[in-house]
């Protein structure tokens, strides 16, 4: 009885021996899995993204001899926002041949507070898309100038014509998986971070010895 009493005891896995088993998995696990897990899905993303391209069309604002520069840049950051209206827009669209709601998702309009200079930028799929959409706003926009420009003593020119892009200006695979990689280590990082610490219960470790110990003093 005393035997087989002892082989069921030594046969058991101790709590000492439970808890080195679970310690073999480092802490800091979750920022490993966390920067593998960022780089594959920055990866996936960039492999799978269409390629987007954008050409930019600038056009500039002259002031007539009733005017001055400084009203010229205050005329051109006026011009910029409504560049993507859809007075201008309308205008556009055939010359571009996509619709308005394309024009209106893929233009932007930029300018300087400090010259009166207006960057048309287009973004599509095809390059040269993107090119006709560019230089149809910024010749719409110059047309819609010129109808007041009796009125605003501000004459708006086309400066550079957009040119087909030879490059995507998407970001290529490697950079998003460089980008997923720095997240998921952030977030790996903030894991390990708000991870609570485990903490055994006091005596777990030295329970069972003494009941193993007892076992052969009553064997022999």
């Amino acid at each position: 009885m005393t035997e087989a009493t002892q082989e069921r005891t030594a046969s058991r896995p101790s709590a000492a021996r439970i808890g080195t088993r679970t310690r073999k998995v480092p802490r800091w696990w979750p920022l490993p899995a966390g920067l593998l897990l960022g780089a594959l899905a920055g990866g996936v993303y960039g492999a799978t993204s269409t390629p987007q391209y954008t050409a930019t069309s600038y056009v500039i604002a002259v002031p007539t001899h009733q005017s001055d520069l400084s009203s010229a840049v205050g005329f051109a950051q006026a011009y910029s926002r409504v560049a993507t209206q859809v007075a201008v827009l309308s205008d556009a669209q055939v010359a571009a041949g996509v619709p308005v709601g394309t024009l209106r998702s893929g233009v932007r309009a930029e300018t300087s507070p400090d010259a009166p200079m207006v960057a048309i930028s287009a973004t599509s799929e095809r390059p040269a898309t993107a090119m006709a959409m560019a230089n149809a706003v910024a010749r719409a926009l110059t047309a819609n100038a010129s109808h007041v420009k009796k009125d605003t003593h501000v004459e708006l020119l086309r400066f550079t014509r957009a040119v087909k892009p030879t490059e995507p200006s998407s970001p290529s695979a490697g950079l998003t998986t460089l980008v997923g990689a720095c997240a998921g280590g952030l977030l790996g990082g903030l894991a390990l971070l708000l991870r609570p610490r485990h903490r055994d219960a006091p005596g777990t470790a030295t329970v069972p010895a003494p009941a193993v110990a007892a076992g052969q003093r009553g064997g022999a």
